[in-house]
């Protein structure tokens, strides 16, 4: 024994190094029969998959130009990070965008910009920008809702996100006084830090369901009646992602905290189907909205991604004909977003925003009924530009999702699917979400927040207005191709946004169903 000892002991680091690599050389060639690269080249081949590995961070930092990556190029994600962090979020030396590129966006400024009068709200407050529509005013609702920020974050549940994320958000949204919609994994404690709620429920009914997963009118009456923070409610008909497709809550995801805010036992599979049990057609839906919003005395609306439009018309004739249906509505766009879904839905199925808002919105406009809907849009708008071009089409909010995570610390890895977000933001795992300092993240939302109010009235201004609902079709153009050069939105849409009602930034700052922290 203790020759083979000294032997061992003898043998020099380098010829360890030579013997591992042997027993991997053997392994790869007579044990192992999955890849057939390491068969052929033995531990030379394991080189072809380590750097496959980590390609998508060689591209991300090293190989790809600033304008080059997908969904969120590199001049993007900084701007975003360098807002939340109160750094310097200039450009020198001219844009490095192709300006001639197709679908490229530009805004029409005005010759004098808008001045500021003494006295306004905006004189002390630079990003005070509230949405100019009240959710709930045309059907009486009993609680009108008035949201104080045009920026809000956008579904996203906790199980998808972090307790850390999702508090962060919650704190950060209350500073800016912006509402956070909880998505469909029901109101978590962690969404209860202070800011206005949009309680969403989807075909899961998770946090409002019964011992068999159906929907109960009881259990939302409660958690309306115990969390005054819900000021309206959202029914998913769909999202971007994955429009038309349920999925599954594995069992070993759910935690005891998860099975109580969900109503769903511990351990065991839990269905999220793609249809709701509790209507299965437009007349249904438009019952239920309005039983919801009876029994609740909320402003309720609906998400979905847009694809064919026969359902839609339908919506706005009953709407037309009865005086009743949602408050507002939610177009997400087919860009995708959040959550997982297989390549074949997020990349093909549903429109991109810009045509499934257009789409949607010339219906409404068509039946004379835009002004009775709070419209919101949410599909990569957080950003000042784009946003003037929403609210320019018809958008009276937008909802940013994977913008707020990015600010909060998300660096795109793309592995929000796999529990091993390495920011903390998009994992279950305790040691990743130990890396969020939830105050420090939840300064940097509201830094992002009030940064994009502050260039979006800026553009504004700059095109002569007070408020971005001022915003027409004819203040923005949009590139088109070589052929076409450029057109106003409302040459390459066919149709003309609604006018908005305004009076003003102090009566918005005056009205009684204004929401957030901001009071007159």
């Amino acid at each position: 024994m203790n020759t083979v000892i000294l032997f061992l002991g003898s043998i020099p680091w380098w010829g360890w190094v030579l013997i591992i690599l042997f027993i991997i050389a053997i392994r790869d060639i007579f044990v192992q029969r999955s890849h057939t690269i390491s068969h052929n080249f033995p531990i030379v081949g394991h080189i072809r998959y380590m750097l496959e590995s980590i390609g998508p961070e060689l591209r991300q930092y090293l190989v790809a130009n600033n304008r080059e990556e997908l969904p969120f190029n590199r001049i993007e994600r900084g701007w975003i990070y360098a807002s939340a962090k109160r750094e310097n979020n200039y450009e020198g030396f001219g844009t490095d965008r192709d300006i001639y590129a197709q679908q490229y966006i530009f805004i029409n400024n005005a010759m004098i910009p808008y001045k500021l009068p003494e006295g306004h709200p905006n004189k002390t407050d630079y990003s005070f920008v509230p949405c100019a529509k009240i959710m709930g005013a045309y059907h009486n609702r009993k609680r009108p809702y008035r949201p104080a920020s045009v920026i809000n974050i956008s579904a996203m549940s906790f199980g998808s996100l972090s307790a850390k994320a999702v508090e962060s958000m919650n704190l950060g949204a209350k500073k800016a006084g912006a509402y956070h919609n909880t998505g469909e994994g029901g109101l978590s404690p962690y969404h209860k830090k202070g800011a206005d709620v949009i309680f969403h429920i989807g075909t899961g009914y998770f946090g409002v369901r019964d011992d068999e997963g159906n929907f109960s009118m009881e259990k939302l009456k409660k958690l309306v009646d115990e969390n005054p923070c819900v000021k309206a409610i959202e029914i998913k008909l769909s999202q971007g992602a994955k429009p038309g497709k349920g999925g599954v809550l594995p069992g070993k995801k759910i935690s005891r905290e998860i099975a109580e805010i969900r109503h769903v036992p511990i351990g065991k599979d839990v269905l999220s189907p793609p249809n709701h049990s509790v209507f299965n057609n437009v007349n249904e839906l438009v019952n239920f909205l309005e039983e919801v919003a009876h029994e609740t005395g909320l402003p309720v609306g609906i998400k979905a991604a847009i694809g064919k439009l026969d359902e839609w018309k339908e919506l706005a004739k009953i709407m037309k004909e009865t005086g009743k249906g949602p408050d507002f509505i939610t177009v997400d766009g087919g860009e995708g977003g959040t959550g997982a879904a297989p390549p074949s839905f997020a990349d093909h199925v549903s429109l991109p925003w810009v045509y499934g808002f257009s789409d949607v919105y010339r219906i409404f406009k068509n039946y004379d009924i835009a002004d009775h809907i709070v419209f919101i849009g949410s599909g990569k708008l957080g950003f000042p530009a784009r946003a003037a071009m929403a609210f320019a089409m018809g958008v009276d909010c937008i909802n940013v999702a994977r913008e707020a995570m990015m600010s909060i610390g998300c660096i795109q890895a793309q592995v929000c699917h796999t529990n091993r977000c390495p920011a903390g933001v998009a994992t279950q795992n305790k040691w990743l979400q130990n890396g969020i300092d939830v105050p420090l993240k939840s300064d940097r939302l509201f830094s992002y927040f009030k940064t994009f109010k502050k260039e979006l009235l800026e553009i504004t201004h700059a095109c002569g207005y007070e408020h971005p609902s001022q915003f027409t079709m004819d203040d923005v153009d949009v590139s088109l191709g070589d052929k076409n050069m450029t057109q106003t939105l409302a040459a390459a849409y066919n149709y003309n946004k609604q006018k908005v009602p305004f009076d003003g930034m102090q009566r918005l700052k005056e009205c009684p169903y204004l929401g957030g922290t901001h009071k007159a």
